[in-house]
């Protein structure tokens, strides 16, 4: 069946960086388009990057332009999201999703997607 799993998520002062990846098995990846999404504590599921399995083309929510970076390696099955500069208001659980195919009008809606991955915690603290 379809498993995401995360990890690299933990404490990190502002400023600081962390590297998040998410393994991907049991569906055929080069069909799926991959994204990260967080949730803060009594906020919605935010979309924060995607990468189209179409182009690999890559997608960022304004908050983290500049300062996120997706990338997916076919070889390892594995996506990973990049984050320097990272800032209090960055901390969430983040939570890699896939679906089938690629919209760039819906990249960014939970509600697109069809799998997903338990999260890792990340929260940016001095």
């Amino acid at each position: 069946q379809v498993q995401l799993v995360e990890s690299g998520g933990g404490l990190v002062e502002p400023g600081g960086s962390l590297r998040l990846s998410c393994v991907a098995s049991g569906f055929t990846l080069d069909m799926y388009s991959m994204a990260w999404f967080r949730q803060a504590p009594g906020q919605e599921r935010e979309g924060v990057s995607c990468i189209s399995v179409t182009d690999g083309s890559t997608y960022y929510a304004d908050s983290v332009k500049g300062r996120f970076t997706i990338s997916r390696d076919h070889a390892t099955r594995t996506v990973y999201l990049q984050m320097s500069s990272l800032k209090p208001e960055d901390t969430a659980v983040y939570y890699c999703a896939t679906r089938w195919g690629f919209s760039s009008v819906t990249w960014y809606r939970a509600s697109a997607y069809d799998f997903w991955g338990q999260g890792t915690q990340v929260t940016v603290s001095s």
